[in-house]
């Protein structure tokens, strides 16, 4: 069956950073925009317009001492936030943009005006924390988005799916003492920030709802479609999710710069595929992307087509290649879902 699939899509998104030598380059989404707009896809999706978050919405994550300091780099040429994280003039204006387009995708996808959306924003958010841009990030787009969905939805249980290359600290950060948000990330390990070990699963009421997948480089589709639908989707089900966000960074590809993993544009159609069936059986078909990394052009744009077909129904994978698919896993990957499921078992008996 077919899908209203939302997306977020404005070239003011393109002004942070332009002129820049760096790996989070406006020709990310330069690429995705040309293959969006292209005759033969620009009909298929549902447009959603972007807004900038105000000082209210970005404070619900960020202090108010942060957020003066990203708005003082407004109309600056260059200010070093940290050794990866550089805003330019027109940076603090397209960060509270990111941040706004992804609520509003939150809006659309709440109200029923779409079924899913993937907001395809830019600078990423998932490192930035309280007080910190840092990683290419400026504000935590998706926990601004998940402050929003509790505040104005009245939520009561989100679940934060991140499958970006690194581990989202400063999205930990932010609900680490939290019951009312599961945050799921699988990660490369070692590598940055170095944060998104096993151990990390949350303080206090939280406890239980932080869960680290740490993963060797050299993952590949199998192993990854494995994690999910044997670790993640167990535990989504007990939590009964009302809404699934997903921190989508591409940067798992097989072709990315900065990683070593080895996921395809299937790979993560199929990841798309078991996050939307759970958003089927528990929360109406309720799920919100927002773009993180990816560092491949060519690749980064595959792989966002290949999940957009996969929101939308033109393609759509079955239960039997996913089976196929777990099936081509070894050894290695036994044991990392058994290590997991022995760490999480306490807290989520449900395997």
């Amino acid at each position: 069956m077919s899908k209203n699939t939302g997306v977020v899509e404005d070239l003011r998104y393109i002004r942070h950073g332009a002129g820049l030598t760096h790996p989070e380059t406006p020709e990310r989404l330069v690429a995705i925009y040309e293959m969006l707009d292209n005759p033969d896809m620009a009909w298929k999706w549902t447009g959603i317009d972007a807004r900038h978050a105000t000082r209210g919405e970005l404070e619900r994550v960020h202090r108010p001492s942060f957020v003066d300091f990203i708005a003082q780099t407004a109309g600056k040429s260059m200010t070093i936030l940290d050794p990866d994280t550089v805003a330019t003039a027109e940076t603090y204006d397209t960060a509270r943009l990111a941040a706004g387009g992804f609520m509003n995708a939150i809006d659309s996808v709440m109200s029923g005006e779409t079924d899913n959306a993937f907001a395809l924003v830019r600078p990423p958010g998932h490192h930035a924390q309280a007080a910190t841009a840092a990683g290419f990030c400026i504000f935590n787009n998706i926990a601004v988005g998940a402050r929003h969905a509790l505040a104005r939805w009245g939520l009561e249980r989100i679940l934060i799916a991140d499958w970006d290359l690194h581990h989202g600290n400063g999205t930990q950060e932010a609900f680490y003492e939290e019951s009312r948000v599961l945050y799921f990330s699988t990660h490369q390990s070692p590598g940055y920030p170095g944060t998104g070990g096993p151990e990390e699963m949350g303080k206090g009421p939280g406890l239980g709802y932080t869960l680290n997948v740490p993963l060797r480089p050299g993952a590949d589709d199998a192993l990854y479609v494995r994690v999910f639908r044997e670790l993640l989707c167990p535990v989504a089900r007990s939590f009964r999710p009302e809404l699934i966000l997903v921190s989508a960074g591409f940067d798992p590809y097989i072709g990315d710069p900065l990683g070593e993993m080895k996921v395809t544009p299937e790979g993560f159609a199929c990841l798309t595929r078991v996050l939307l069936d759970l958003a089927d059986e528990w929360c109406g078909g309720r799920l919100a992307m927002v773009l993180e990394g990816g560092y491949n052009v060519q690749g980064l744009t595959k792989c966002v087509r290949a999940v957009l077909l996969e929101m939308i129904g033109e393609t759509r994978v079955t239960e039997e290649t996913l089976i196929r698919m777990v099936g081509e896993t070894g050894g290695q990957a036994d044991r990392v879902i058994d290590r997991a499921r022995e760490r999480i078992e306490p807290f989520w008996p449900v395997f």
